[in-house]
This record gives structure tokens, sequence and C-alpha cells, in this order.
């Protein structure tokens, strides 16, 4: 694979990691007072970040939010989907072929140009890990395809608006390996949210504190939430991000009432992942979280 080109004018905006506020300066007015969040769409009656699993979860009446994940292509693409490489464990070739597990570095969504990665198929393939998921070929998505098919959606059908949780998956370690830098990143990102229009119904959210950490600071009035999986305390991830989000997202066995009494004295919302039972979700919920990420929309 070549290496990854940059677009023109990127670089010159690239930024070190960045100093940030005690607080975001957020709107809070039109989020949902409980925020029902489609995980990846809803992958587990769905393939994962594809527009079909996201008209899909829009048809269920209590989600409010589809939740994604994005990467950004050797071509300087913002697409929809999860891992740093092509999965063996659910994807196959354009040609219908599986993905020997002992090839699958070789396919590195940052070295590869979207018309290439879009030719691979994401839904055909039966997913052990979800066997209610439907079997459906389809493809990885352009981030502005998909905003640009929910936004017809709820125009053209008369829908709610919903909102847009995305993640931006990088890490320090994958910096010009498998994503490029938090403020490259960043600017792609956002250039497609501000082309779409759609700032107000967008929280960007990240396990890597540095993407949240430019946005807070160059982009103060987008929502940002921190995702933790670890144990630390609720302070102790406070700390450690440097303001207070608009929410933290823990892995959901972190959270206890203790937790959410804490977040709510400084203004921060508590929306845990991935919640894939209904009697962990109703848990939760009358512990007085604000919000559920599950991969089973018909739960909520």
């Amino acid at each position: 694979m070549n290496k990854f080109v940059y677009p023109l004018g990127v670089f010159a905006l690239a930024v070190a990691a960045c100093s940030v506020n005690k607080t975001a300066k957020v709107n809070q007015s039109d989020f949902p007072s409980f925020s029902a969040e489609a995980h990846r769409g809803g992958r587990g009656l769905v393939p994962e970040n594809t527009i079909l699993a996201m008209k899909d979860a829009m048809s269920y009446p209590a989600v409010t939010t589809l939740e994604m994940d994005t990467h950004i292509t050797r071509d300087g693409k913002v697409v929809v989907t999860h891992d740093d490489y092509l999965s063996p464990g659910f994807m196959l070739t354009p040609t219908g072929e599986e993905i020997p597990v002992s090839d699958a570095k070789k396919y590195n969504v940052f070295k590869m140009d979207y018309e290439q990665l879009k030719t691979f198929d994401i839904g055909t393939k039966p997913n052990k890990d979800f066997p209610q998921q439907k079997k459906i070929k389809t493809y990885i998505p352009l981030l502005a395809d998909l905003i640009d098919t929910v936004q017809n959606e709820i125009k053209t059908k008369g829908k709610k608006q919903f909102f847009y949780n995305i993640e931006t998956k990088c890490s320090a370690k994958g910096d010009g390996v498998t994503n490029p830098t938090p403020a490259v990143f960043v600017k792609l990102l956002m250039d497609v949210i501000k082309a779409k229009k759609i700032e107000q119904y967008v929280v960007i959210q990240s396990f890597d504190k540095r993407t949240i950490q430019i946005i807070n600071k160059e982009y103060p009035n987008m929502k940002t939430s921190f995702l933790v999986s670890n144990k630390k305390t609720y302070e102790e991830n406070m700390a450690d991000l440097g303001y207070r989000p608009f929410i933290l997202s823990p892995a959901y066995k972190m959270v206890d009432a203790a937790f959410i009494k804490k977040a709510h004295a400084d203004g921060v919302k508590v929306i845990p992942w991935t919640v894939n039972t209904a009697k962990e979700i109703a848990s939760l919920k009358a512990l007085g979280v604000d919000g559920i990420i599950t991969d089973y929309t018909n739960l909520l």
C-alpha cells in the first residue's frame, strides 16, 4: 500500500495537543432527556455501522441517538467503521471470499482508498456474536452519505430529528499507522459535520482524550463524550481529561449510584455502554443514568 497522503492544506491545520478549558461550553437544550442509543446502529439486529443499520434503528420509537465509529482512509475520507483492519470475523472480499486471519493486517483502513474499501462485503457473512443479525450484502459507508440518508429519512418521512454520537477511532500508538494525528482527524471529521449543518445534533466521543480535548478548545459549542473502561474513580477520569465533558460514557459495570451522583453534581451526563439485556438496562435506568448504549434497539 502507498503511504497515506493528507489532503491539501490539512497539515497546515495540524496542531500540537492543546491545553483545555475547565468546563465544556455546550448547548444542552435540545439533547434528549434520556439518550437511547443504537450502538453501531444496533448491530445485534443489522450489520454494524452501515446505512441499513441506521435506517433500521430509526424505526424504533424509543431510539433517540445513532451511535457510530469513524476512521480515516488513505485518501482522507471519513468512513463509518469500527476496526482498524477489515475483520475476518464478519467481512468478505469483493469476490465473496473469506479474509484469512493471517491476512487481516493486509487490509488497514487507513492505508486503503475509499473506492477499494467500499467493495468489501460487511453484511453477508454470519456474525457468530450476533445470531439475530440480518444478513444483507452491504458496505462501509462514507459518514457524509450516512448523514445524507438519515437527514433525508427525517425530512421525507416526517421523523423526529435523531442525534449522532460519533466516535473517533484513534490512539497515540496508531498515529501514522492506523490513524492520522488527532488534529488531522478532528479537522476532517468536523469538515463533514459542518458541511452537513448538523453540529447541534452531534456528540463527538472517544477513548482517545486528545481528539475531544481539541474539539473542546477549537469547537467549544460541540458536545463531547469521554469513553472510559478502567478502574479509575470518577474524579480521576475527570482529572485525566482536564475538563468537564457533556457526557462521561463508562463501561456499564463501572456505574453505581455514587458515580452518577458525582457526575450530575458537575453537570456531566452518564451514558454507559454496551448494555445488552433488558435486566441490565432496567437496573441502570433505576440508578438514574442519562442514557443507554445497546446493540439491541428492540430492548430500548
